[in-house]
């Protein structure tokens, strides 16, 4: 079981201002919670920008290399066949196989890294540090105890409307 002192606001702006006292402060922010997207958020709490776009990049390139490199490979070694005069690398009619690998590799292999990333696995119990953050408030979360004076103050500053300690 973890301790953590939350503060709860209803309004995105609050929320903005609030995280960026936080930061200013040097209060180590644990996990922050919203109902829905708060633009601005990522930025205030100084997130690294996702690889997730390289990956499905590379994710793609698989797709396509799988694709030509199998369609090269029956062509020409597994069922040699000459018809009408065909040539061996009839690279024009390979390239429906190789789109349609393309998107079905980077559209699996993503949803996968999507919830590799996320911790989305079957089993996984959410932690809800307060019931309204699914609903109308959104929970900022500080877990380092010796910061909660100081977080306590900014919370109260920047108008948060409930701060608790919980247990989870």
């Amino acid at each position: 079981m973890a301790k953590y002192l939350i503060g709860l606001y209803e309004d995105e702006e609050k929320l903005l201002v609030g995280v960026e006292a936080l930061q200013r402060e040097k209060v180590p922010i644990h996990e922050v919670c919203t109902p829905f997207p708060v633009h601005g958020l990522d930025s205030a709490l100084h997130l690294r920008k996702s690889r997730l776009p390289d990956a499905a990049f590379v994710y793609g390139a698989m797709g396509t290399l799988t694709a030509l490199s199998m369609q090269t490979y029956m062509y020409n070694i597994d069922w040699r066949v000459n018809i009408g005069g065909k040539s061996f690398l009839p690279f024009p009619s390979f390239i429906p196989v190789t789109f349609e690998l393309t998107v079905l590799f980077a559209g699996v292999l993503m949803f996968f890294s999507y919830l590799f990333v996320n911790r989305l696995y079957p089993g996984r119990k959410a932690k809800v540090y307060d019931v309204r953050q699914t609903d109308d408030a959104m929970v900022v979360a500080i877990a380092e105890e010796s910061a909660w004076d100081r977080a306590q103050e900014v919370f109260r500053k920047t108008g948060a409307t409930d701060i608790k300690i919980i247990e989870i």
